[in-house]
């Protein structure tokens, strides 16, 4: 493919600033190797300082659902902007957008039994407030032993120390430890990968959601505040759960009195197909932590939603146990909740769920005759336009492909003209959802020559 180049005015610029650090990575890393500077978006492309136009497979970081050219979201921030920049939603005052986004939010998630809005800053903010919500729950309730969280291993669940606790992940905890006290972890429902010698992703999820129960009792039913889960692991290497494990979770929950919170961050708003990933398994949660594409990226917007349970117990409490000490600063910041506003309703009206399960049929199929090619695959998974190319030295040990290997064949999809993401051995596939079957084709051919380049 030829490089799209085109002067782009800030050519100067180099990669090299030393001024700040990057998120996620180590500070010598970006010292070593310069980052790639981007000018300009338009559609779903992208452009670097060199005025090399891309594709954008990771979707900006899984939240740029309607691409980079959505003029309502863009038209509600303006048009707030000129009307009221801000204002704070604390005790006693709020403003227009947020009473639009809580009761389009209401709507959105009524299959889901979300009745009720906490609007937050951002992912990790909105599932600290799950966390916080369900310890108090327990509280009002007069549970007060009931602390405890359980999650899955290979979890992502943000940056706080509420957040990184319930990770799954050693690499987001080990720097940061002691973490929160309380917090146990599970097996992931991970076909690919489990310590039960099985290949059948049906065995495997009945045997995670019995480690679950087990798990329960063994810490004490009474103690247990929350199970918290991605109803698909994103960051974790989309691992995508069998049917039947969080309707059996749901279940185990329920019979515990364990409440159930879904890290919605990533899969909320269409990305799986549905209009929730809880709702694409059929169960309804307690608590909902949503953010990314709830404003297409454009304002940092994160809402956790609330069934009438949780809420029951907070709006009939008398006492102080019911009061929530806990926001932001720009919680119901009124241009957020504006770009939300604009940003659902854009949403519906483009059917944007459909748009990801038919695409994401077609990256599916593509992505497993990907892997019938390239030995070097060792697995391809995902749902909807959320896809995983899990990279192996051997396929029969299963050892991870090493990163100067998987950074080249980063480098040569990019030369092709669509960048993707890497973490550890895997290819994160995450485009809008407003793609078509023309840049699926796309994203199919620069992986394949991608993957070409290691042989």
């Amino acid at each position: 493919m030829t490089k799209n180049i085109q002067s782009t005015g800030f050519e100067h610029l180099t990669g090299h600033d030393q001024s700040f650090w990057h998120p996620m990575t180590h500070p010598g890393d970006s010292l070593a190797n310069p980052a790639r500077i981007f000018v300009k978006a338009e559609g779903v492309e992208i452009t670097d300082n060199t005025g090399h136009s891309v594709l954008d497979a990771v979707g900006g970081l899984w939240n740029v659902n309607l691409g980079y050219s959505c003029e309502p979201v863009k038209k509600a921030i303006n048009e707030q902007l000129q009307q009221m920049p801000f204002y704070s939603s604390f005790r006693g005052t709020t403003t227009a957008p947020v009473i639009e986004l809580s009761a389009a939010l209401k709507e959105w998630f009524a299959e889901d039994g979300m009745t009720r809005s906490f609007f937050t800053s951002g992912g990790s903010d909105s599932v600290e407030t799950c966390l916080r919500l369900a310890r108090q729950y327990h509280k009002i309730r007069g549970d007060k032993d009931r602390y405890k969280f359980i999650s899955l291993k290979k979890g992502y669940h943000g940056t706080h120390f509420g957040c990184a606790s319930v990770n799954g992940n050693s690499n987001f905890r080990r720097n940061y430890e002691p973490l929160l006290p309380g917090t146990f972890h599970i097996p992931a429902p991970w076909t690919y990968r489990n310590p039960f010698n099985s290949d059948d992703p049906a065995e495997i999820a009945k045997l995670c959601a019995a480690l679950l129960e087990e798990e329960i009792k063994f810490q004490g039913a009474d103690t247990v505040a929350a199970f918290i889960m991605e109803p698909v692991l994103g960051a974790g290497g989309v691992i995508v759960p069998h049917k039947t494990f969080m309707p059996m979770v749901r279940e185990i929950c329920d019979r515990h009195g364990v409440l159930l919170i879904a890290d919605e961050v990533i899969t909320a708003f269409g990305r799986t197909g549905s209009a929730s990933g809880s709702r694409h398994w059929g169960v309804k949660p307690d608590l909902m932590a949503t953010a990314k594409a709830i404003s297409n990226a454009y304002f940092p917007v994160g809402a956790v939603l609330i069934n009438d349970k949780v809420a029951e117990a907070f709006e009939t409490n008398k006492d102080a146990t019911g009061a929530i000490g806990h926001g932001y600063t720009n919680s119901g910041h009124p241009v957020g909740c504006a770009a939300a506003v604009a940003t659902l309703a854009e949403t519906k009206r483009l059917n944007i769920p459909d748009n990801a399960a038919k695409r994401g049929i077609e990256l599916q199929a593509g992505l497993q005759e990907l892997m019938s090619k390239h030995h070097k695959v060792g697995n391809a998974r995902g749902v909807g336009l959320m896809s995983c190319l899990e990279l192996v030295s051997n396929r029969e040990t299963k050892e991870p492909l090493d990163k100067a290997s998987i950074e080249k064949v980063a480098d040569a999809t990019y030369n092709e003209g669509v960048i993707i993401r890497t973490s550890g051995n895997n290819i994160i596939i995450s485009p809008p959802l407003i793609i078509t079957t023309n840049h699926v084709e796309r994203i199919l051919s620069a992986l394949d020559t991608g993957l070409s380049a290691i042989g």
